[in-house]
């Protein structure tokens, strides 16, 4: 029986001179000096003799002694030419024939007993398989990965051969299987090394799928190597091939999704205590998950982490950032509102810069998030100064937002005044910023200064080389608020040219107007029948599983298609038309005030009781639409001639319309009747000089549909 075969350090006769290394195996033991010297002077077949001799053993078994010593003092060369001598098959087949067969399952009990000693072929399978390991590390030192590759991949195919059941855990050297995880970790990143990619996968997969009994901690090393090399080498992976496929089970598809189950499985590991914290794992997670956009999965993953992983000021910003990606925007703030609590993080920058973006996103949430920007223009210090400027565009965004609530127009007028300051006070610090320039015109486009909006979006376009579609977009809106449509049109065919065709929704709607506001309705016609198809193409292309970032930045749905069809068509009095278009809108979304609308119309010829229904539909399902609130006011305003009761409860609607978009010149008109038939002629009179200057400033579509 083969004893310890691992070279150690003692000391010799307690005297002080310093400890020799020494060989030892089968009981017997040498001085490493012995065996240096000939190693030293060339003498190899000599100090395998040495070897033999001294510690019983045979030729692979003293080839592997002699290479690993080599290897320790650092003679890779050295080594190599030692391990160059070893037959593995024939030691491979000797092993093999030695191995003990599998232990069947037994159901009858037995007496527990000491296990016996390991058997001289394990202790041989463990010098043989270290050498070839050895060597493959010595071939990477000296840069012949290919060949070094070569090697480890035979040690693993040798294990396989040894133990075709598997390494059994009880009965096994711990010295071999360190040798065999070492081996599954390196070959992967030999593969990688020469530029075998393909090769690489196939290591990791095979390290994974087989027996090789690696510990927790090497298995959890392996499966985020695979992870981050999927997610991070540009390499399409081959799927996996079908023999290694469980039958029911999940087949990823692409990289992206085998590296977040592998991540997935290797948290699910950390959470029960089976592998060791690694910070990096939810790092590459958290990248893998937003470039398909699910970060609500990422969301669950970082509630299950055990606590005390991070602290929970951390954690609930992390989660804020994942709901806020994932357009849960009150979820988002909750989090941020217990994260800037004064008793937790108040003055944390980052955090009141997220809440302040989030709440600008909502009018009822704007008041709350131009206090957070302010926090956060005050607390922009020392090296944090640079982050003033962002301070000041979200302060700005919260106020223009806040502006929209409806309330007095002396509050409305100072809050749209503070925007405006807030922004430009963010210019002095981002003069360069494309999006600040864009919401900055943006804002005064909203306000009517079409001179300045202007500016600023020719500003916009070049400071993004005419790049991104909204800048095109804005110019266009400007110009056909100053009533120049022809150079709107302009613009947008210009706009066309240089955009992709998934891209082009927009601009097509845009159009279609255009040639609605030049009388051109049967060019419309074409052009929303061109967006049409368009759209209904883009949507099969997807499919059902289109991603939350492609429906977002899809601009154009069909469902707006068909009403804007519809309304056209009502405008011509083409009623037949009407209904079929409105009947498809209907097939995508059944209730929409907008729809509503648009069908009242329609009926208004037939049966005025109807529409009258319609309208009130319309408030029930949407009792903030602009649209509706002036549809009833309209309808109400006409009756008043006749009704007067009526007219108090158009004036409250038209009012109301007016508070949440003061910029709605059909309201205007309308409140204007409302005053003329209950005899208020100077309001009137105001009501219609108001909806003349709007109508001369009007923009084709609102400008917040390009925010």
């Amino acid at each position: 029986m083969l004893g310890d075969q691992s070279s150690e350090l003692s000391e010799n006769n307690g005297e002080s001179e310093s400890p020799t290394l020494r060989l030892c195996a089968n009981g017997a033991c040498m001085k490493t000096t012995e065996v240096e010297a000939k190693l030293d002077e060339g003498n190899i077949q000599d100090a395998e003799s040495s070897l033999r001799e001294g510690l019983s053993l045979n030729s692979e078994e003293a080839r592997a002694l002699l290479g690993r010593l080599e290897y320790q003092r650092g003679n890779v060369e050295g080594a190599l030419r030692v391990f160059e001598g070893i037959d593995l098959q024939a030691a491979i087949q000797r092993l093999q024939v030695s191995a003990p067969p599998p232990e069947k399952p037994s159901t009858k009990k037995k007496v527990p007993r000491e296990q016996p000693q390991q058997s001289a072929s394990q202790h041989a399978a463990n010098l043989v398989l270290e050498a070839i390991y050895l060597k493959a590390k010595s071939l990477q030192k000296l840069g012949r990965t290919t060949e070094a590759a070569q090697e480890c991949k035979s040690v693993l195919d040798s294990v396989e051969k040894i133990f075709q059941q598997g390494i059994p855990d009880a009965q096994v050297d711990t010295r071999l299987q360190e040798t065999v995880s070492h081996a599954v970790e390196l070959l992967p990143a030999l593969w990688k090394e020469s530029g075998d990619y393909q090769e690489a996968i196939s290591a990791y997969r095979r390290a994974l799928l087989s027996q090789w009994s690696l510990d927790n901690d090497s298995c959890a090393r392996v499966q985020k190597d695979f992870a981050v090399f999927l997610l991070h080498s540009g390499v399409e992976a081959s799927p996996p091939s079908l023999g290694s496929q469980v039958e029911g089970s999940y087949v990823p598809r692409n990289n992206l999704e085998e590296a977040i189950l592998l991540l997935m499985i290797l948290l699910k590991k950390f959470n029960q205590g089976k592998a060791k914290w690694d910070p990096s794992v939810i790092e590459h997670l958290t990248f893998g998950l937003s470039l398909c956009s699910q970060t609500s999965v990422l969301a669950k993953q970082l509630e299950e982490v055990m606590p005390g992983v991070f602290s929970r000021v951390e954690r609930w910003n992390s989660l804020a950032l994942c709901y806020s990606a994932a357009g849960q925007t009150s979820a988002a703030v909750n989090l941020l509102r217990k994260s800037l609590h004064k008793h937790e993080q108040p003055d944390d920058l980052v955090a009141l810069l997220l809440a302040s973006k989030l709440c600008s996103e909502e009018p009822s949430l704007a008041g709350e998030g131009a206090g957070y920007a302010q926090r956060a223009v005050n607390n922009a210090q020392g090296m944090d100064e640079h982050l003033k400027g962002v301070g000041f565009r979200m302060l700005g965004l919260c106020l223009g937002k806040q502006a929209k609530v409806p309330t007095s127009d002396f509050e409305r007028s100072r809050l749209q005044s503070e925007s405006l300051k807030a922004l430009d006070g963010a210019i002095a610090f981002e003069h360069n910023n494309p999006d600040l320039i864009f919401e900055l015109g943006v804002q005064y486009a909203e306000q009517r200064n079409l001179k300045a909006a202007s500016r600023y979006a020719k500003e916009f376009i070049d400071a993004t080389g005419g790049s991104v579609l909204k800048g095109w977009r804005f110019l266009a809106l400007v110009l056909s608020a100053q009533q120049r449509f022809s150079e709107a049109e302009v613009v947008t065919d210009a706009a066309l040219d240089e955009t992709a065709k998934w891209d082009q929704g927009p601009l097509l709607r845009l159009k279609a107007k255009l040639k609605i506001s030049q009388s051109n309705p049967t060019e419309a016609v074409e052009t929303y029948r061109y967006l049409l198809a368009l759209v209904q193409a883009q949507r099969k292309s997807f499919g059902p599983l289109r991603t939350l970032s492609q429906m977002e930045e899809d601009k154009v749905n069909e469902f707006e298609v068909w009403h804007g069809l519809a309304y056209l068509y009502s405008s011509l009095s083409h009623w037949n038309d009407v209904e079929v278009c409105l009947k498809k809108a209907g097939e995508l979304k059944q209730y929409s005030a907008s729809m509503l609308h648009t069908e009242g119309k329609n009926q208004n010829t037939l049966l005025t009781t109807l529409l009258t229904s319609l309208c009130i539909n319309m408030l029930i399902f949407d009792e903030s639409s602009v649209p509706c609130k002036v549809a009833v006011g309209a309808l109400l305003s006409e009756r008043g001639k006749e009704h007067q009761p009526t007219l108090p409860v158009a004036r409250s609607l038209l009012s109301d319309a007016l508070r949440i978009d003061p910029t709605n010149r059909k309201a205007w008109y309308y409140l204007g009747l409302v005053h003329k038939y209950d005899g208020r002629i100077a309001d009137a009179t105001d009501c219609f000089q108001a909806a003349s200057m709007l109508e001369e400033s009007d923009p084709i579509e609102s400008f917040s549909t390009i925010l």
